[in-house]
């Protein structure tokens, strides 16, 4: 059966999200009333969003070919130990701040190079390709870094997580943006195209013509990069880089593409989907701090929304 036909339509999917929006809201107002409406809530939940936006949507892009890259969380901390060292050891020297960017953006690079050719050219299935690198650069992150907090960084970092331009955060503003760069190159341009066809059915896409090898590490490589710009923002909310950070994240990024309408076998899925699963989990996860669930009691509560979204998705099948 073709993989297009194995889950929810995408117009079905989005209207199902927007209900789940409004009920959870209506949860909430009954449960929480005011706490969870008030302003200070709704600036929390803007904040955190975007560095989990930028991690899912790097998951998200390498799910629509049919892999996924367990690595984006380990690479958003090499990235980001690497920028704070090059930071902190000439504070106070714009040309040291732009050294540092260019080199997370490198890394990034380098990274997701690594499991583009792993994956397209060696042949390693992309969950062993990049749980071998997820493996490689965590061991390295805290080996180099002695598990130590590198901190201390300039206002134009921390500006990124804490400013604010006409009362919507800068972090969010960067997410949607990125979000929609994403939005165009899927849905208006041809390279956008060839991603959907590689995850639909990657034979056929290699005999109409298409060079899959350079999508396949084309993908892996803005994955890596999407990793990069999360680093940035997690530098600037933490106002510090550690090797163990936003370890819990990577089920979330999985579970909010799934949730978005992404297919797990690659070949379907949307952006918007995936921005409005983002904005539920998040809505959810703020709500359950405010009622004082456990934090490893709403790590288990996403666990079993995945298996059942799954489950309910190949019942449509």
């Amino acid at each position: 059966m073709n993989t297009l036909t194995r889950i929810l339509p995408a117009d079905r999917i989005i209207r199902l999200q927007l209900v789940m929006i409004v009920v959870v809201l209506a949860l909430f107002a009954l449960t929480l009333g005011a706490r969870f409406f008030s302003l200070g809530n709704f600036q929390s939940i803007a904040t955190q969003l975007p560095v989990l936006g930028m991690l899912a949507l790097g998951m998200g892009i390498t799910m629509l070919t049919g892999g996924i890259n367990l690595s984006i969380i380990a690479s958003a901390n090499a990235c980001s130990l690497l920028m704070a060292a090059i930071i902190v050891a000439h504070p106070a020297q714009p040309l040291f701040l732009l050294l540092a960017l260019l080199a997370g953006l490198l890394l990034a690079v380098a990274i997701g190079t690594l499991n583009g050719l792993l994956i397209a050219v060696i042949g390693v299935s992309p969950i062993l390709a990049t749980l071998g690198t997820m493996t490689l650069i965590g061991g390295l992150n805290i080996l180099l870094s002695n598990g130590t907090v590198i901190s201390g960084f300039p206002p134009l970092i921390q500006y990124l997580g804490n400013g604010d331009l006409f009362g919507i955060p800068v972090a969010l503003l960067l997410f949607l943006l990125v979000a929609l760069f994403l939005w165009l190159l899927l849905e208006k341009t041809t390279a956008g195209r060839s991603i959907y066809l590689l995850g639909s059915n990657e034979k056929a896409t290699r005999f109409s013509g298409v060079d899959t090898r350079r999508v396949q590490i084309s993908v892996y490589v803005l994955s890596a990069v999407l990793s990069w710009v999360a680093a940035l923002l997690m530098m600037a909310m933490f106002n510090s880089a550690k090797a163990g950070y936003g370890e819990s994240w990577l089920l979330i990024t999985i579970l909010a593409s799934v949730l978005g309408g992404i297919n797990p076998d690659g070949g379907f899925g949307r952006i918007i989907g995936l921005v409005l699963a983002l904005i539920v989990l998040q809505m959810l996860e703020s709500g359950l701090n405010l009622l004082g669930v456990s934090s490893y009691l709403t790590m288990a509560l996403w666990g079993a929304v995945l298996i059942l979204f799954i489950a309910l998705q190949n019942r449509s099948s």
